[in-house]
């Protein structure tokens, strides 16, 4: 059973040794069969803002009580509605909160997604997206959630390209 009821408060939030917020975050995404090329094939989920403010991939504060890894699966969970496999981490970067006069630490995740949820705790509130990479990279507002994308794709592509090669080998 899954709980629809997203986490609040900051009581249990895990901060930074200068004292700022650790974010944790994920990119889910899936492949479409319809699309030629990754660009195209692959497709990420993006929300919005509760304030409106462009797309960006779900991510919120990780709490002492998880695993980072449980932290990245639960935002994705509460913000967009989807479960998955949460990969090796993409990344980690320091960011200007846009509400608060602060600096967050924000690490980001794959999400292999492989369900999505009709409903979820805060879909009156965020609206979700599946898109294309390109269209992910133009919409996003953050530079460093954008560059957690650019990591994933080029993950993605060069595993595709390890891939191939061993078949390539093993056929000869």
């Amino acid at each position: 059973m899954v709980s629809l009821v997203s986490r609040q408060g900051r009581q249990l939030q895990r901060y930074t040794k200068s004292g700022g917020r650790l974010v944790v975050g994920c990119i889910p995404y899936k492949f479409s069969p319809r699309g030629e090329g990754l660009d195209k094939s692959m497709e990420v989920l993006v929300i919005s803002s509760p304030k409106g403010n462009g797309l960006l991939f779900p991510k919120g504060g990780w709490e002492t009580d998880e695993t980072i890894k449980e932290a990245a699966s639960r935002e994705a969970l509460e913000e967009a509605g989807v479960q998955g496999n949460v990969e090796r981490k993409l990344g980690r970067w320091r960011y200007k909160s846009r509400t608060y006069d602060a600096y967050y630490e924000g690490i980001m995740f794959p999400l292999n997604v492989t369900e999505e949820l009709g409903d979820w705790p805060e879909m009156h509130v965020r609206q979700r997206k599946w898109v294309t990479v390109a269209e992910a990279k133009e919409g996003c507002q953050h530079p460093w959630m954008k560059e957690a994308l650019e990591r994933l794709v080029k993950r993605v592509s060069d595993s595709g390209r390890r891939r191939s090669s061993s078949s390539t080998i093993a056929a000869s």
